[in-house]
């Protein structure tokens, strides 16, 4: 469990079309083996410190004719943003999908100082 000692929290969520590779003939959709989409994710506001960010595939559009493997998940967080992982592998063929995502963590309070 991670403890949050700050009294300021901050919640930020968003949802982001991660790819429509459909519609061009991309890797996800015309590939084979595995595969991988990275999108960069910069926060509105920076966080005190790293927050906890939870990532989930809110819409797909998947051929019923492959195995449907998906994994995504959220790397390289940091206070100012994180990057979201998609991966499939094998024969899936992956038309396009959408990822909601969350951050929760400490933000500066109104009444903090910033002593350098």
């Amino acid at each position: 469990m991670r403890r949050l000692s700050g009294h300021a929290m901050g919640v930020e969520r968003g949802s982001l079309v991660l790819f429509s590779d459909y519609q061009d003939g991309g890797a996800m959709w015309t590939g084979e083996g595995p595969r991988e989409l990275r999108r960069i994710v910069e926060f509105s506001e920076t966080f005190h410190s790293e927050p906890m960010v939870h990532v989930s595939i809110s819409m797909w559009d998947i051929d019923q004719k492959s195995n449907q493997r998906a994994d995504i998940s959220a790397e390289m967080v940091n206070p100012e943003g994180f990057v979201i992982v998609f991966r499939t592998w094998g024969d899936t063929r992956v038309a396009r999908v959408r990822a909601d995502w969350l951050a929760i963590g400490e933000v500066r309070a109104d009444g903090d100082w910033d002593i350098a």
